[in-house]
């Protein structure tokens, strides 16, 4: 009776300490397996996962394959060809700002004639006159722009010439009645070849004024000169002179627009 009660105490005592010693011998067990079997470990999922390494780069790259003389021959043609388009384009482009700085130096001299020849002022035209000839031809423009402030129109010339013509054909003025007489007298007979113009006076007017009229005012000048009168029309000369030199300066600066040498900022 004894011995059954003390198998009945120990019962539920022992079983509890059992239950906790295969608990912790179980967990020990565990820990031991996990520590020393890496595939036990990857299978309940708590072990690290494998570090992979790459090898390491080349510290220094491989130079690469030269290329074969057939591609070296095709780039250099390549080549070539770019450079040419690009000589094109560049002498296009030239002959296309060339173009267009002849026109407007030319619109500009045609413009400035026409004002002159009207007898109006330049205006606006001479900044331009300066811009577009004045480093090449400094002396022309200012002979146009300053002739413009005073102008002289040819039909004036002829006008005045024809009021002139008593004066310019005598030489009352500046001789003496006898020295006239003699002048009057040589003028009656004339030896001359028949191939030269006549140097009478009056013939020598006349074909001054025919040439003024055809706009020759340069030789209906050097006509007047030798003319007996001519020193009592000292103002119509200096007109007529002005008058062809400012004709003769935009003779100059037209040339140089057509020729494409005006030297302007914007050719």
């Amino acid at each position: 009776m004894a011995t059954a009660s003390n198998s009945a105490g120990l019962g539920w005592g022992g079983r509890f300490l059992i239950a906790i010693a295969l608990i912790i011998a179980g967990a020990a067990g565990a820990a031991w397996g996990l520590a020393h079997y890496d595939q036990a470990a990857r299978f309940l999922g708590v072990a690290p996962a494998p570090v992979v390494t790459r090898p390491a780069q080349q510290a220094i790259a491989q130079p690469e394959a030269p290329l074969p003389p057939e591609a070296i021959a095709e780039e250099d043609a390549r080549l070539g060809q770019l450079e040419q388009r690009l000589s094109r384009v560049e002498r296009s482009t030239q002959r296309v700002e060339g173009s267009a700085g002849r026109a407007d130096a030319l619109l500009v001299a045609f413009a400035a004639r026409r004002a002159v020849d009207r007898g109006v002022a330049l205006g606006f035209l001479e900044p331009l006159l300066v811009d577009r000839f004045g480093d090449t031809h400094q002396r022309a423009v200012a002979t146009i722009i300053t002739g413009s402030h005073s102008p002289v129109q040819l039909n004036d010339l002829i006008s005045e010439y024809r009021n002139l013509g008593p004066e310019l054909r005598s030489s009352k003025l500046e001789q003496g009645w006898w020295t006239q007489f003699q002048n009057e007298l040589g003028s009656l007979v004339q030896v001359r070849r028949a191939d030269r113009p006549s140097t009478q006076p009056d013939a020598r007017y006349l074909r001054a004024l025919s040439m003024l009229e055809d706009g020759e005012v340069d030789a209906a000048l050097a006509e007047t000169m030798r003319l007996p009168g001519a020193p009592h029309a000292q103002a119509w000369i200096a007109r007529a002179r002005q008058y062809v030199g400012v004709h003769r300066a935009l003779d100059e600066i037209e040339s140089a627009a057509l020729l494409g040498k005006s030297g302007s900022t914007a050719s």
